[in-house]
């Protein structure tokens, strides 16, 4: 029976439950379940989140099926509800999930707001796999911990420290630097990554800032503070960074990927 309340949001139950069921059509006897990960799993979650769902599945989609997972998620963004616009999920083979033997395998995905699918590597992360384990959510099928074996310290660790060698590349490489929100981008990141590093979990957004808070240098408190009281403006592109605040982004990368 699909979880009826996977969300404190009914608009977006609705959402997760015509995913599902049409998912599952699809899918037939491949389907194994439907769970959250991401922010929702992780208790924070809220209306400038995204949504990040996997579905796992016994075997690849064909190309019947994904012809017509393609079809469900191009109608999906285009329909009236708020939370149709804000899912962000990939179709997971088991076997690829069991282990971290089957990390960086590409799966059908569908990044935040697109109306295109791609096969990609995006949601086969160790941080992802970590969440959906200790933290998922199920919307339908067994307890994702039957799914997924533990992920050692060693190797979220390794990750998050070999992403910080570039973090402040990658992000404005592809997040406006004149955009505010991708400076807090850019800081929550690091924050998450530090967090990473010193516990072998992970932790969401707004816990990871706070979590930095106390146990970063004091000096990046006012950043920090700033990042999280300007995460209720949620994406502008028209919003330049407060003054200063890009440059002391980048600093905080940067002492970030030193200490870790």
């Amino acid at each position: 029976m699909l979880n009826p309340h996977p969300t404190r949001y009914a608009e977006l139950n609705g959402v997760l439950h015509d995913l599902v069921t049409a998912a599952r059509a699809v899918l037939g006897e491949s389907f194994v379940g439907a769970y959250l990960q991401g922010s929702f799993a992780l208790g924070a979650g809220d209306v400038h989140s995204d949504c990040d769902f996997l579905v796992v599945v016994h075997e690849r989609p064909d190309a019947e099926q994904e012809s017509a997972l393609r079809g469900l998620h191009r109608d999906l963004p285009h329909r009236p509800e708020f939370w149709s616009r804000h899912l962000e999920g990939s179709y997971a083979v088991a076997d690829d999930l069991r282990s971290v033997a089957g990390l960086g395998r590409e799966w059908l995905y569908v990044d935040h707001g697109w109306d295109e699918m791609s096969w990609s590597a995006h949601c086969n992360q160790p941080w992802t796999r970590w969440v959906l384990r200790e933290r998922g959510i199920t919307l339908l099928g067994p307890c994702p911990a039957e799914l997924v074996d533990p992920v050692p310290p060693e190797v979220l660790r390794e990750h998050a420290r070999a992403g910080l060698a570039t973090i402040t590349a990658d992000v404005l490489g592809w997040c406006p630097s004149q955009v505010a929100w991708c400076q807090r981008y850019l800081v929550v990141q690091a924050s998450r990554s530090l967090y990473t590093v010193r516990t072998a979990e992970v932790a969401s957004k707004r816990d990871a800032l706070r979590w930095a808070m106390m146990h970063a240098d004091p000096r990046w408190r006012p950043l920090l503070q700033q990042v999280l009281a300007d995460r209720e403006l949620g994406w502008d592109p028209d919003a330049p960074p407060r003054p200063g605040s890009l440059s002391a982004a980048r600093e905080f990368a940067a002492y970030v990927a030193e200490v870790a």
